[in-house]
């Protein structure tokens, strides 16, 4: 089946042109919107998980506290307190035909991704750069054997199942809006796909990444209440 999505349209291509995809248009417009709520996340940027943390697979490539998500959607799984907290953006990202994953895509200073593939060619991988260093060559993705920097406020779309690499040499934060979307083929492989994209929401694989989700967010809210706790008690015995 990957074989042959693979030789449908658009399927030996690494890099796509935004332009070609109408709804790119609606988030460049508004990405300073979504900076605004973006920055107000980064504010306590401890308190966005680790990508492993989430989802325990991804150990294989990260391993440290440099690559945080914070997730809106994941394979048709809403994680409801983000979308609250990020109205604008979840209202852009819903307005996605297609999309079936979307977060933001937090890298510290001097992370490495090193070379992965992703596992089934029925979506495209989508990154709207929010943040990127003064010089953006110092932070850049290789996909096959073409390498790409972010540029802020604009968009790369790319086949994730090529070998791809990222890299950011600065000393700065980089933050692109991380969305899969649905790729368009033709029937029976758009029904076949959809399935497949659908089955994968319900699978345990989701479905514990979203519970570790809930749980992280339990445990930053205990935290935040002891704080709140013990400040209220060292005000009264001052």
């Amino acid at each position: 089946m990957k074989r042959l999505i693979g030789m449908t349209e658009h399927g030996q291509r690494r890099f796509f042109e935004p332009e070609n995809f109408p709804w790119v248009r609606a988030l460049e417009a508004h990405w300073p919107d979504i900076r605004t709520e973006l920055d107000a996340v980064l504010q306590r940027v401890d308190r966005v998980p680790n990508f492993q943390d989430i989802q325990q697979e991804q150990r294989i490539i990260t391993d440290d506290d440099r690559w945080k998500v914070f997730t809106f959607h994941a394979y048709g799984q809403r994680f409801e307190h983000n979308c609250r907290r990020c109205p604008k953006t979840t209202a852009l990202l819903e307005s996605i035909p297609g999309m079936t994953t979307a977060f933001f895509s937090i890298l510290l200073p001097h992370k490495h991704v090193p070379a992965h593939t992703g596992p089934w060619k029925g979506v495209l991988r989508y990154h709207l750069a929010l943040k990127t260093p003064r010089d953006e060559t110092l932070c850049r993705i290789r996909v096959g054997q073409e390498t790409r920097s972010w540029t802020l406020g604009k968009s790369l779309l790319f086949d994730d199942t090529y070998e791809h690499e990222v890299w950011n040499d600065s000393d700065e934060i980089r933050v692109v809006l991380f969305v899969d979307v649905i790729r368009q083929l033709p029937l029976p492989l758009a029904l076949v796909n959809r399935a497949f994209i659908h089955a994968i929401g319900r699978s345990p694989f989701i479905q514990q990444a979203m519970e570790r989700l809930e749980r992280w967010e339990e445990q930053i809210a205990a935290k935040d209440a002891a704080r709140a706790d013990a400040g209220r008690f060292e005000s009264l015995t001052q």
